[in-house]
């Protein structure tokens, strides 16, 4: 019998703040790998709504039930980030024809840096095609509610952190 390699992926974004549709991406990863590395992706230039530190304890509730995934934090290229994880598989999600455009941009920059990169295209689930952390954030400013974008893990932990500020 052959042993077959642990297969591991990372999914990366800022998840500001993790939506239902982050949430669904990862359950499609858990079908094909056995390993989800969640990477926030940190951009010094970038001034997110929510702290890093927020962003991982939103997720780690999202699938507190879940051993095969591990949240972290990550400044630095997909490429860097993919070599320290030991995996070459990348996961991206696809909502439409733009989406497509700016991630295979991306997909080529990568390439560059690192020619064993296998980038893996998932499509959005139809229900949740206008899920975006963009709505939530706008929703939040706004005041109007946030439960179609978001778990209720996700929904409680905002509420708890805007009635502490």
């Amino acid at each position: 019998m052959i042993k077959q390699e642990n297969r591991k992926c990372v999914f990366a974004g800022t998840f500001d703040p993790p939506t239902l549709g982050h949430k669904a991406m990862v359950a499609d990863c858990l079908k094909l790998f056995d390993e989800v590395v969640v990477a926030i992706l940190v951009n010094p230039n970038k001034a997110p709504y929510f702290t890093v530190e927020q962003r991982k304890e939103m997720l780690a509730l999202m699938f507190q039930n879940e051993p095969r995934l591990r949240v972290i934090a990550y400044t630095g290229t997909v490429a860097e980030l993919l070599k320290e994880e030991n995996t070459k598989f990348y996961v991206r999600g696809i909502r439409n024809g733009i989406d497509l455009d700016f991630e295979n941009a991306n997909y080529y920059a990568s390439k560059k840096l690192d020619p064993d990169l296998v980038t893996v295209y998932l499509p959005c689930r139809q229900e949740l095609l206008h899920v975006s952390s963009s709505m939530v954030r706008n929703s939040l400013q706004f005041g109007t509610p946030i439960d179609e974008y978001v778990t209720k893990e996700v929904k409680n932990y905002i509420q708890t952190a805007k009635n502490k500020a």
